[in-house]
């Protein structure tokens, strides 16, 4: 069959397992078809940690693949699976483990990515490919997949559900009319974590300086609390601390009412784009272009060429699109005066004229 559809499928099936930043992108994806094929039966096999994320998105069956449970996950999955057969499946994850969870998916259409972004085999699972388009950021390589089974573009909607009581936790910590900075220091992915001792610096400048309520944002692990605590003993103000207490879904709506978020590539920068909380984003290690924060890329503190020169002797116009360069160290090319300028010239732009968040 050729792609695109001549009319919408009944049943369609998509496969993302993660991670945090990568799910919330797809909902944009899902929203669409939503929208545009209201008619057409949607199925997500998700991650189980996603899950907690977006898995009340109404209209939308959440079969959850947990890892966790090594061989036993597919097993689950396959038993999830029985009797059934999808018109579209959507392969949008390229690991090994996805496109082996994806062999237990039945369906006639298996639209999977271009050859350049392919690895693990993604081929052997996959019947179709979306196009190969360069300089993609990953939200707008997620919309091809639409696109290619013939959604029209229309621009991002995310529009993930908030409990009111993860609301009332949120109105808590940010009461009406409080301009708030968020930071979330950590990614899951060390090397792209800066400094505590730099986030210090910038939280005190946003507390001296802008009179911002500053609040510390991170889940359970072990990580995120040795970086909180590094960055209190290191502050001179003493800012809220959240860290452990913020669920996904407490931290999206502590966004919806804050007024910026500073923090590295990772999961909360994208669930900040989702509600339109603008983000000053710190990259060195991947390039802002493709896994920035998609609304606020000019906030970004951009490092990502230096690093190139730096680590791989080249500018990073040479580099594979999506080169991660996650070498030690690399997150020092960028200085906390860097960030305390970015968060300045914010700051002027909201007061000249431009509403303050603070309310959803």
């Amino acid at each position: 069959m050729q792609l695109p559809l001549p009319r919408p499928p009944q049943d369609l099936c998509l496969l993302r397992l993660s991670a945090i930043g990568d799910v919330t992108h797809a909902v944009v994806l899902v929203r669409t078809i939503q929208r545009q094929w209201p008619e057409t039966r949607i199925t997500w096999v998700i991650g189980k940690l996603e899950a907690q994320l977006v898995g009340d998105i109404p209209g939308v069956e959440f079969v959850v693949f947990d890892k966790g449970r090594g061989l036993r996950g597919f097993w689950d999955l396959r038993r999830a699976m029985r009797g059934r057969r999808f018109d579209v499946l959507l392969h949008m994850q390229v690991a090994l483990r996805a496109n082996l969870a994806s062999a237990l998916i039945p369906a006639t259409i298996r639209l999977g990515y271009d050859r350049t972004r392919s690895r693990d085999m993604h081929g052997a699972f996959i019947t179709h490919r979306i196009p190969s388009i360069h300089g993609q950021h990953v939200l707008d390589l997620f919309r091809t997949f639409g696109q290619a089974l013939g959604l029209q573009a229309e621009p991002p909607c995310w529009d993930i559900p908030v409990s009111e009581e993860d609301q009332r936790f949120a109105r808590q910590w940010i009461p009406d009319n409080t301009p708030t900075l968020l930071i979330s220091p950590c990614s899951s992915h060390r090397l792209r974590n800066w400094r505590p001792e730099n986030y210090a610096i910038v939280a005190d400048h946003a507390i001296r300086r802008h009179g911002l309520r500053v609040i510390l944002c991170g889940g359970p692990g072990n990580i995120e609390r040795e970086y909180g605590d590094a960055i209190l003993q290191h502050m001179l103000a003493t800012p809220e601390d959240l860290i452990g207490r913020d669920t996904l879904k407490r931290m999206l709506a502590l966004l919806q009412r804050a007024s910026v978020l500073i923090a590295p590539d990772s999961g909360p920068m994208h669930m900040a784009a989702a509600t339109g909380t603008p983000v000053i984003g710190l990259h060195a290690a991947s390039n802002p272009r493709r896994s920035g924060p998609y609304h606020s890329l000019r906030w970004c503190v951009d490092k990502y060429d230096q690093a190139a020169r730096v680590h791989k002797g080249c500018p990073a116009a040479e580099l594979r699109w999506g080169t991660k360069l996650e070498y030690p160290g690399v997150m020092d090319l960028i200085r906390p005066e860097e960030v305390c300028d970015r968060l300045d010239e914010f700051m002027r732009e909201q007061a000249r004229g431009k509403p303050q968040r603070g309310t959803p």
